[in-house]
């Protein structure tokens, strides 16, 4: 990434300013509640509905919010750090080796794009799920499905062991976190579970070099995500920024150490019949430190449909959107990161009631 493809650069109205703004008020919520061996206790009872009232106000006013005493060990969340870092160390033709494609989405990547342009970053993702069923494409006619395969490097060699246990620590707090906005929108804990039953879930590995145009380029363009719920573990250099919902403007979300930064997906937004509504963001980069993240992205199965659950529609609150495959937009939001769309990637407003 030493020379600077054209290909980076964002149009004008899209680039970074070179003032920040942090965050004042994305909540920081204490999960600790959860971890009480008896949540049944009237006093955990009360606890648990303070609880859930912060989650639904974080989510209304914000679409973001950040979580400490998550049960996650700092161990794997350690363990994954170092050897994410070891891997990208390696030389490009190494990377390489396990380079994804169109076919396997899985693996390597460098070259991806957001709303056509190129971002400033690599990539390695791996499935929850191995394999991942999803639809070979996005027609409404295929019916034929592919199979999506981790690709493991050699080295490091424990790469996969402490991805894999990584995975089931953030698994259960993904869960966690769902059960308690499906509490917060008035429903029963596990309404929403079901839909994760084959999930087509997975967790990224990000590193940002340090880049020499951090005022023309982005680590990740705007985009809001497609799926369920983001729990994303960032280093102490920071970079992520929402695009605060009372007045558009960028906002920087300052790092708390140990924490996890959550947002809802489109498919909350849908399924909240837009209760909840998931914030667009971007990651900006610098030109002196690299960056490192990791996003696990909490998706529903290949065959979901997606559309406002039925007690949220009513008469007087209609349905906003109608029903969609959730496998077939995953398919279709995949495929735009491996070349230039003449049309616009699909999103849910193209889904609109």
């Amino acid at each position: 990434m030493g020379e600077v493809d054209p290909a980076f650069i964002q149009d004008v109205e899209h680039r970074p300013k070179l003032t920040i703004i942090e965050a004042e008020g994305i909540p920081v919520i204490d999960l600790s509640t959860l971890n009480s061996p008896d949540i049944s206790t009237e006093k955990n009872c009360k606890e648990l509905a303070s609880l859930v009232a912060e989650v639904k106000n974080a989510c209304k006013k914000w679409g973001f919010f950040q979580v400490i005493n998550h049960g996650v060990s700092l161990e794997s969340r350690g363990k994954i750090d170092l050897a994410s870092r070891k891997f990208f160390a390696l030389s490009k033709e190494e990377k390489r080796r396990v380079k994804r494609d169109e076919l396997n989405s899985m693996g390597y990547y460098d070259t991806e794009l957001t709303k056509n342009v190129r971002d400033w970053k690599e990539v390695f993702d791996f499935t929850v799920e191995n394999p991942t069923m999803i639809p070979l494409s996005h027609e409404p006619d295929d019916k034929e499905l592919k199979e999506l395969h981790n690709q493991w490097p050699e080295y490091p060699p424990e790469l996969r062991e402490v991805c894999e246990e990584y995975v089931q620590e953030v698994q259960k707090l993904s869960y966690k976190l769902l059960e308690l906005i499906s509490l917060s929108l008035g429903l029963p804990a596990k309404r929403m579970n079901g839909f994760f039953k084959d999930q087509t879930s997975f967790i990224r590995l990000n590193h940002y070099p340090p880049c020499p145009i951090p005022h023309l380029a982005l680590g990740v363009g705007r985009h809001k995500d497609a799926g369920g719920l983001t729990i994303l573990a960032q280093d102490d250099i920071g970079g992520l920024e929402v695009k605060r919902k009372t007045d558009g403007e960028w906002i920087r979300v300052k790092p708390t150490p140990d924490a996890y930064i959550i947002n809802v997906g489109d498919t909350i937004q849908v399924w909240s019949n837009d209760e909840y509504e998931s914030v667009e963001h971007r990651v900006v980069v610098n030109s002196e430190r690299k960056r490192f993240s990791i996003p696990f992205f909490f998706n529903p199965s290949h065959y979901t449909w997606i559309e406002p659950l039925e007690e949220l529609a009513n008469e007087k609150n209609p349905a906003k959107y109608k029903a969609y495959n959730w496998g077939m937009l995953f398919t279709h939001r995949k495929n735009s990161n491996f070349k230039k769309r003449d049309d616009e990637n699909l999103q849910i407003h193209h889904f609109k009631a």
